[in-house]
């Protein structure tokens, strides 16, 4: 526990403020610890202290006019965290909540999310404290122009390839490669989640949610059990909740819950797909106007949640999927879930559940999918996405689809085999923990000290 407190402790003085950091730090450090015990090579080595900090920080001003003529000025960030296996690869977040401890977290987690994968790419993250809610297409356009003017000088097709996230979908990846064409002359892979006009994969848009979703059936499986006739609980109302529900539907499970920013949508007979996806993906307005359309269903305002938590996961279940943010999920929650009988937990966003919440879930031995493994489906996608622009191809729905089933399917497999080997079979945190690192550290001692 010694390198853990001291890791921590010299990141608090060398990155402060940035908890969000050091919860991701510590969270990976103390599933480390039995490898860490057993092999003096990444010791010796320094791997720790190399894996925690990122190989190259970039953090600059966004000015941008505004419709009324004003000039607005944000803080982007872009954190290029480990290339030890391939270019980095790592989602834009544009929301109000970015700072450099939010990317640091995402970036870092990013680097063990994408070893699992097994496919070629580095770990990185970026974003700025843009909130693209209530601004015109001009607006968000002559932003990702900005934002692009200085990144663009630091992203390539074999360096670094960003995608989406939190507040950037299609449309701002299109103005985002869109100036990067014009800046540089050059048609090239350098963004996934591209438009399907130009470049796009087909099932990037639903893979976070799909591969969430996958992730989820094959723990079951391992336990003789399925998703079929399951009532499932689903936070989030973005792209990976929405595509988590859809999944589910298709798999035969009964997804009852959504939820935003303004509050929780709870349909017992099962969230209407096509409601929310009008409402998210083409009005884009607030969950509450769900009810209009389904006055059966029960909305709760988030000012009426409980203290301790989120009401989404009061509501009784057989499985969890967060979909939303990081650290959604609280231990009064966990607990909450675990008395009202839940039997698995997978995690769409990125370190949704507090490390108290994760240790009731361990505790209980239920199936525990972390983000880190669970959804990797999107990551995946990207890397097929960034393939079929090296060969000029475009593959089929289904091809993909296809090859998505595979890559959760093996991250399964080797966060479980991993685990077992470790002694702890239920634990996949551990598991996906371990390798990950052991195939990121492994690269970085085959490579030198860099």
């Amino acid at each position: 526990m010694t390198y853990i407190h001291d890791t921590i402790v010299r990141l608090q003085k060398t990155s402060p403020a940035q908890a969000e950091f050091y919860q991701a730090v510590e969270e990976v450090l103390d599933s480390l610890q039995p490898i860490l015990e057993t092999s003096e090579q990444y010791k010796r080595h320094a791997i720790i202290e190399r894996i925690v900090e990122p190989e190259r920080q970039i953090m600059f001003r966004v000015p941008w006019v505004d419709d009324q003529g004003n000039v607005q000025v944000n803080k982007g960030y872009r954190i290029e965290f480990n290339s030890a296996l391939g270019p980095y690869k790592g989602g834009l977040r544009f929301h109000p909540s970015v700072n450099a401890g939010i990317i640091k977290f995402l970036g870092f987690e990013q680097i063990f999310k994408n070893a699992l994968t097994g496919l070629p790419i580095g770990g990185g993250k970026g974003g700025a404290n843009f909130d693209p809610k209530g601004k015109s297409d001009g607006e968000i356009m002559r932003f990702c122009q900005s934002f692009i003017n200085e990144l663009y000088r630091h992203i390539g097709p074999t360096t670094d390839v960003p995608a989406g996230d939190i507040g950037v979908g299609a449309r701002e990846i299109g103005y985002m490669f869109g100036q990067y064409k014009r800046l540089t002359g050059n048609y090239d892979g350098v963004f996934t989640g591209k438009s399907l006009l130009w470049g796009g994969s087909l099932v990037r848009k639903e893979a976070t949610g799909y591969g969430c979703v996958y992730f989820a059936q094959y723990m079951l499986e391992a336990k003789g059990d399925t998703l079929a006739g399951k009532r499932c609980l689903v936070s989030g109302a973005g792209n990976v909740a929405i595509y988590t529900i859809e999944k589910l539907y298709q798999l035969g499970a009964r997804p009852v819950t959504c939820s935003d920013s303004s509050g929780t949508v709870y349909h017992e007979t099962g969230i209407n797909l096509e409601t929310l996806k009008e409402l998210k993906e083409v009005r884009k307005v607030r969950l509450n106007e769900y009810v209009t359309a389904h006055p059966e269903a029960k909305f709760i305002p988030a000012a009426d949640y409980p203290a301790d938590g989120n009401a989404v996961w009061r509501i009784p279940a057989e499985l969890a999927f967060p979909c939303a943010t990081q650290n959604e999920l609280s231990e009064a929650d966990a607990q909450a879930l675990v008395a009202n009988g839940v039997i698995g937990v997978s995690e769409g966003a990125n370190m949704p559940s507090t490390q108290d919440a994760v240790e009731v879930f361990l505790d209980a031995k239920i199936c525990y999918g972390p983000g880190k493994a669970a959804n990797a489906g999107g990551v995946a996608t990207s890397q097929l996405e960034m393939a079929q622009n090296a060969s000029m191809q475009r593959w089929s729905f289904e091809e993909v689809d296809e090859k998505l089933k595979v890559i959760m399917k093996n991250i399964f497999l080797s966060a479980s085999g991993t685990a077992a080997e470790f002694g702890e079979p239920h634990n996949l945190v551990l598991g996906a923990n371990i390798a990950g690192f052991r195939r990121v550290a492994d690269a970085m001692i085959e490579q030198g000290v860099v």
